[in-house]
């Protein structure tokens, strides 16, 4: 009998604790890091983020929108699209999004202001085809040098 409730009660406890890894119908997003925050002219930027979602069935694209306070007319906001990658159940990974500060061929970061130095905030989000929407996630402060 103390066998028994002793079993019983590991046998709950690692029931109730493998729940680390469970998947959501919401797309989850985390910001993993930055390659730099200070941001030169003529220098790149990459944001990457780690996702999850049960269904595997993302969106092409992901929201992003910078936030410059000394030049609000300057705001970068849209979608932007995602590198293509094989859909699963109960998928992860983590994506990768770089933009440029004056780079041709790469999406401007710069402000559009007087030649000041400014900072940015950054924020993502993802959708799946369900139209469920992650939690939206930022980056640091990033300085921007005109």
């Amino acid at each position: 009998m103390r066998y028994t409730i002793l079993f019983s009660i590991i046998l709950f406890l690692l029931c109730t604790g493998c729940k680390k890894d469970k998947f959501e119908t919401t797309p989850s997003l985390k910001f993993v890091k930055t390659n730099t925050t200070q941001l030169q002219n003529q220098q790149l930027i990459e944001f990457t983020m780690s996702f999850t979602d049960a269904e595997g069935d993302l969106t092409d694209s992901i929201f992003v929108q910078e936030i410059v306070p000394g030049c609000p007319g300057s705001n970068l906001q849209g979608l932007f699209p995602l590198p293509v990658f094989p859909t699963s159940k109960n998928q992860k990974g983590d994506i990768k999004i770089t933009f440029g500060y004056n780079v041709n061929g790469y999406t401007s970061v710069s402000p559009q202001c007087p030649p000041l130095n400014d900072t940015a905030t950054f924020r993502f989000a993802l959708k799946d085809k369900a139209q469920h929407v992650s939690d939206t996630v930022s980056s640091p402060v990033i300085i921007i040098y005109n």
